[in-house]
């Protein structure tokens, strides 16, 4: 059997990202003879769609300054609809247009994402911190890699979003950025690219000109002083990769042509990690080669 490298994409939900271009440079590399699974969000989506159907949205901020969105189960059912129901098919559809081809998948599907639910998330209301119960969100405990080691195998590029499926076989939602390391992780990647809506780790918010070409983020606690706001998660995702043994991680803009192949050439932000790696669960390094 032939060896190729493995490529885990997470695309941003951000409306900015181009999933259109993303998709045309993942054919390209498919057809360099790269192996690639694709993770997506969809976050501008899914506000469009909780907008029109009148469900509210609410953001919760934890003592790190790592922002999540709060899953109520109206949330849950606009999440499952915007993400297999809305995204998930647009990039099946345009990656098959440009002669790849690809599946879509949920961590249900299999149950290819496992994860246990938070009995409780720790938020920052009004400068206090809060203890918010009833929140349908999990934290990934396994990654079952059968289904995607079976599509990469024969070909096929995996696309993958949310939700997860809990200890009680009820789907919980999971972060997307999270979810890509944890594949990227149990599957062995040579490489993972988070792109997203900003040209990379910025050491000013404010001026996109200021992308940090490595960041060394700490192995426990917070991510460091320039993470804020959804870049934080990322970083926290960055760090859970490498701590599953994925060599290669880039967070980098998902909004320019070629986005994969400049942020593989260097382009945007490489995270490391520095200290002892944290304990991890779940599965390590499997084969993913064909």
């Amino acid at each position: 059997m032939t060896t190729r490298p493995l490529t885990v994409v997470k695309c941003g939900g951000n409306p900015a990202v181009d999933a259109a271009g993303i998709c045309a440079d993942v054919a390209k590399l498919v057809a360099e003879g790269q192996s690639v699974l694709l993770v997506h969000g969809g976050s501008g989506e899914i506000a469009r769609l909780a907008g029109e159907l009148g469900v509210p949205q609410r953001t919760l901020v934890a003592p790190d300054k790592v922002s999540t969105r709060y899953t109520d189960p109206a949330t849950l059912e606009v999440v499952i609809l915007a993400l297999a129901g809305a995204v998930k098919p647009k990039m099946v559809a345009e990656l098959t247009r440009l002669g790849v081809p690809a599946v879509g998948l949920t961590g249900l599907d299999g149950g290819m994402l496992r994860a246990r639910r938070k009995a409780a998330v720790r938020a920052v209301v009004d400068g206090r911190t809060v203890l918010v119960r009833d929140n349908l969100s999990g934290r990934l405990t396994e990654v079952r890699t059968e289904l995607a080691e079976t599509l990469l195998r024969s070909g096929f590029v995996p696309v993958v979003s949310p939700p997860a499926i809990d200890e009680h076989d009820h789907p919980v939602n999971v972060d997307a950025d999270r979810a890509a390391a944890a594949i990227a992780a149990a599957l062995g990647a040579d490489e993972l690219v988070l792109l997203t809506g900003a040209p990379g780790v910025l050491a000013d918010a404010a001026d996109e000109t200021s992308v940090m070409r490595t960041y060394e983020v700490p192995a426990t606690g917070a991510p460091g002083r320039f993470a804020g706001g959804g870049m934080a998660l990322k970083l926290v995702a960055a760090r859970e990769a490498l701590a599953g043994g994925v060599a290669s991680v880039r967070i980098a803009d998902g909004r320019v042509a070629d986005p994969v192949s400049g942020a593989l050439a260097g382009n945007g932000t490489t995270v490391t990690m520095t200290g002892a790696a944290p304990e991890t669960t779940g599965p390590r390094e499997r084969e993913h080669r064909t």
